[in-house]
């Protein structure tokens, strides 16, 4: 199988783009070398839009730096947020692979830099680079997973364990950093993707924040022990 080539010593990226809270789902190095070669950088603000529903798939997105807010709104104006993504993220990958228009809208909710994969580069590189087409094949699979893991949460599980699960895997440092990691998650933002109410998001964190499990601050959350949190987050 062909070797994936050398990041370019001169590259002003960086030579990939950090820790991912579920190492699983982390693309190998030397694929996010190949494919920060051949990336442009673009800087947003907070508000920004990188794209939104119904645009065309012209790019593959790495997160370097900031947090992008993932959502889909209904008719009505509802908003149902998917994810927040932070540095480590590489996203977009389906729409390209499939050929049609995303499915999701996308903002920044802090100023952000993306590195960004013109979808042409990008064919290029899964079409002579075996090694870099099967990492992505793989990626896709475990987000299936992951997302299936999801529902069975929806359907099964009580709030509590549903949402120390979902700080847990909004959280982009390693488990083993003794240090606090402050989430740029809203209580709105967490209880969009839990499909509860504010309010009842708002008691479950306050509870654990009078247990010193985290700090609620202004759209952001705080996680203080991520020990506990992850206990909280076993089905009982």
């Amino acid at each position: 199988m062909p070797s994936l080539p050398a990041p370019a010593s001169t590259t002003e990226l960086p030579p990939h783009l950090g820790p991912r809270a579920d190492e699983r789902l982390r693309l190998p190095e030397e694929v996010q070398h190949a494919l920060l070669q051949v990336a442009h950088r673009r800087q947003l603000q907070r508000g920004d839009s990188l794209f939104l529903k119904g645009s065309a798939p012209d790019a593959l997105f790495g997160m370097v730096q900031g947090a992008l807010r993932v959502s889909v709104a209904a008719q009505d104006g509802r908003e149902a947020v998917i994810a927040v993504l932070e540095a480590g993220h590489w996203f977009g990958e389906v729409s390209l692979f499939v050929g049609q228009e995303r499915v999701y809208d996308t903002c920044a909710v802090e100023p952000s830099e993306v590195a960004v994969v013109q979808a042409a580069d990008f064919h290029h590189l899964i079409a002579t680079q075996p090694a870099l087409h099967m990492a992505f094949t793989r990626l896709v699979c475990l987000r299936l997973r992951q997302a299936l893991a999801w529902i069975d949460d929806a359907i099964l599980q009580p709030l509590s364990v549903r949402l120390a699960h979902r700080l847990m895997t909004l959280d982009s440092r390693s488990a083993g950093d003794g240090a606090s990691t402050l989430l740029a998650v809203s209580q709105e933002d967490l209880a969009f993707m839990l499909g509860v109410s504010r309010q009842s998001i708002n008691r479950q964190l306050k509870q654990w924040e009078e247990d010193g499990v985290l700090r609620v601050g202004y759209r952001v959350v705080e996680l203080l022990d991520r020990k506990r949190l992850a206990q909280c987050a076993q089905p009982g």
